[in-house]
C-alpha cells in the first residue's frame, strides 16, 4: 500500500500489508503483476507514467483515467517505449453493473430488435445536500456522472461526438449533453443528464430500438431492467439486494481485468474515446 499522508494502513483480514510513502518506494522493493491507482484525478497522469515505465504490471486507474486532454496526449505519447494499450486500464465500474451487463446480453441476444436510435439516461445524486463539500470532492455532476455514463453506453453503442448541451448548469450541479452515436449501420442520439439537485439517488437509462419498438429500461440504482414492446413485457432482470451495488460493479471488473481478455470498456481505447467526448468543447 502507497499513502503518504498516513504513518501506517489499517489492517486488511487480520493483517497489516507493507505501507510505502511513494511509489517509487513501492517500485524499488516489490515486483507488482497488478498496479492499482485510486488517488485524485489529477495525479493520475504522474503516477500511471511511473507505474508504466518503472515495472512491467499492469495498471488499472479509477475512472475517469485522466481530466484533461493534454493529460491523454502524454500517455498516448508513451506508446514508443511502453505498451499502454496492453497495460493501461480504466476502472469504468458502472459498464459491469449486474442490470447493465443483462441489458448487453440481451441487445446481443436479440439483432432482430436493430438499432438502437434513441438512449436517455438520467443520474441524480443528492450532493447538493453537502453544499460545497460536493464541489470540492466531485468537481461537478458532469465530471463525476458523466464519465459513467458514457463509459456504461460504450457497451451499447458507439458515441463519436458531442452535439450540444451545457454541461455547467447550476454552476456546475447540473449537466444536460447530446451525443450522436452509430448502432448497427444506423445513427442515433443519445440525451444524458446529470443533477445533484435532488435529496436521494436515482439513475436510469432508456435504450430505444426505434424501427422495432424495443426499449430496455435499466434502474441502475436497484440494478433491475426490463424489456418490452408496446403491451408486451420481453424480458426482466431482477435483484435481491444480497450484494452492495459497488461490490456488484467491482466483482467482475476485477474477474475481467485478472483474465487473459479483459472486456475492452477497460481498455485505453475506450478511456480515449470518453475523455475525449467527456472533455469536448
Amino acid at each position: 500500500m502507497v499513502d503518504p499522508h498516513v504513518e501506517a494502513p489499517p489492517a486488511f483480514r487480520g493483517a497489516t500489508p507493507p505501507h510505502y510513502g511513494s511509489l517509487a518506494d513501492a517500485l524499488a522493493v516489490h515486483r507488482s503483476d497488478l498496479i492499482v491507482i485510486a488517488t485524485p484525478t489529477d495525479t493520475h497522469t504522474d503516477l500511471a507514467v511511473e507505474a508504466l515505465t518503472r515495472s512491467s504490471a499492469r495498471v488499472l486507474v479509477e475512472k475517469p483515467l485522466v481530466g484533461d486532454l493534454a493529460s491523454l496526449i502524454r500517455l498516448r505519447s508513451l506508446g514508443g517505449s511502453v505498451d499502454v494499450r496492453g497495460r493501461l486500464f480504466t476502472a469504468h465500474h458502472f459498464a459491469f453493473s449486474p442490470e447493465v451487463d443483462w441489458a448487453a446480453q440481451q441487445v446481443a441476444e436479440h439483432p432482430e430488435w436493430g438499432p438502437v436510435t434513441a438512449v436517455t439516461s438520467a443520474f441524480h445524486d443528492p450532493y447538493v445536500l453537502r453544499g460545497g463539500q460536493a464541489f470540492a470532492s466531485y468537481t461537478s455532476s458532469w465530471t463525476d456522472s458523466g464519465v459513467n455514463q458514457l463509459s456504461m453506453l460504450s457497451r451499447f453503442v458507439d458515441l463519436t461526438e458531442l452535439v450540444s448541451g451545457d454541461r455547467r448548469l447550476d454552476d456546475g450541479a447540473s449537466a444536460w449533453a447530446t451525443f450522436a452515436h452509430h448502432s448497427r449501420g444506423a445513427v442515433g442520439t443519445a440525451r444524458l443528464r446529470s443533477s445533484w439537485l435532488t435529496g436521494s439517488s436515482s439513475k436510469e437509462t432508456v435504450l430505444t430500438f426505434g424501427r422495432s419498438g424495443v426499449e430496455v429500461w435499466m434502474d441502475h440504482t436497484s440494478m433491475t431492467g426490463f424489456a418490452a414492446r408496446d403491451t408486451e413485457l420481453l424480458a426482466t432482470h431482477g435483484n435481491d439486494g444480497r450484494t452492495p451495488r459497488k461490490v456488484a460493479h467491482y466483482r467482475p471488473l476485477y474477474a475481467s481485468l485478472l483474465s487473459g481478455r479483459p472486456d475492452p470498456v477497460l481498455g485505453f481505447d475506450t478511456a480515449e474515446t470518453v475523455t475525449e467526448l467527456h472533455s469536448a468543447p
